[in-house]
């Protein structure tokens, strides 16, 4: 894939914000909302015209003539402006208004005859998009989103994590699970990428903790709902922030560099690379037992998948993790992966006529 700068991110200021009301309820709002922004530091002002529910009956948006209300924020407050589209309709309006940047919603990007149909009204056209990750943990249908797009001719591209969905009662509304847009990184490293607390958390009490995460973990920018008055909102009243609110998030995080010349550090990742080199030699070694115990069972008519061996395995770490201080379930993805390695790997053996 090829992509090009946006422009919200090439000055070099960073965190990039972009920060708005998550819906347009009436042009009194969002210019009073505007309003309050203006000397916020924010990058680009966002809110939702088109707002897809989970159920009908609930407040879904004001539709094009919202579009209106971020002309006049473009016009009066210089804020370049932001809004999602899920539909080729929405597309064709948000253009025709002079929206700056678009963006792609979670339910939309689960949906790749959704997505195409966007990239296709997209086609030719020159405008920032940004993706948010689908609403279920597959970074793959989240690239795919973006090789949608980027096949149309689209190539100005950004990335947002607002978290994925799972059932029953949660802390966060929206897991994060940082491995998937680290995972994503890995990846699509070219990509910036925003962090939305504001949906990750669904409470505002969470989102500058959660802000100050997506920085440590390097993130480009921060996405926060905000409102004049969150009680009231039409839409997602309980995650929204006052702009008075947004100013003290803001001045509370913690900006640290990504990379350090200074040599005690650097020899911290001597050190990691040297632990690196030896955990790669011992499951170099552990794959040519694996290939041994596959031949034995083969000879022996044993089945290979014995799941006994692996709850041993995992009972038998448990006691470390807690006197190590590590999370029990990151060993288990560990050893979960490892497992299914050597299960492959007996069963070439297994399978191998040629002995």
């Amino acid at each position: 894939m090829e992509f090009e700068k946006i422009d919200i991110f090439s000055d070099g200021k960073r965190p990039v914000l972009i920060a708005g009301p998550c819906s347009a309820e009436s042009e009194e709002q969002v210019l009073a909302v505007a309003s309050a922004l203006v000397d916020k530091g924010v990058t680009l002002f966002r809110t939702g015209v088109w707002k897809p529910r989970t159920r009908p009956g609930c407040f879904e948006g004001v539709g094009q003539e919202a579009l209106q209300w971020l002309q006049l924020v473009k016009s009066e407050y210089g804020m370049p402006v932001s809004t999602e589209v899920a539909t080729a309709v929405h597309v064709e309006q948000a253009l025709a208004a002079g929206i700056d940047v678009l963006w792609i919603g979670a339910r939309t990007t689960a949906n790749p005859f959704a997505v195409q149909e966007i990239a296709d009204a997209l086609r030719g056209v020159d405008i920032p998009v940004l993706i948010k990750n689908p609403v279920n943990p597959d970074v793959d249908l989240w690239i795919g989103a973006f090789e949608r797009l980027n096949n149309a001719g689209v190539k100005r591209l950004g990335a947002i994590h607002r978290g994925f969905s799972a059932y029953g009662e949660k802390f966060y509304r929206n897991a994060p699970q940082w491995q998937l847009p680290i995972e994503f990184r890995r990846r699509m490293g070219t990509v910036p990428m925003i962090c939305d607390p504001s949906h990750i958390g669904g409470k505002r009490e969470l989102v500058l903790s959660l802000s100050q995460q997506a920085l440590d973990l390097n993130f480009d920018g921060l996405m926060i709902e905000t409102h004049c008055n969150p009680v009231c909102a039409l839409s997602d009243a309980r995650q929204q922030v006052t702009p008075e609110e947004l100013a003290l998030i803001l001045a509370r995080l913690v900006h640290r560099s990504s990379e350090s010349v200074d040599a005690d550090f650097m020899s911290y990742r001597s050190r990691l690379d040297e632990i690196d080199d030896k955990l790669m030699e011992l499951l170099v070694k552990r794959m040519a037992i694996s290939r041994e115990i596959g031949a034995v069972k083969r000879d022996k008519g044993l089945t290979v998948f014995q799941p006994f061996r692996y709850n041993e395995t995992i009972e038998r770490y448990t006691r470390y993790c807690a006197e190590s201080k590590i999370d029990i379930e990151a060993v288990k993805s560990i050893f979960e992966a490892v497992h299914t390695e050597s299960i492959r790997q007996q069963l070439h053996i297994v399978n191998d006529t040629e002995k």
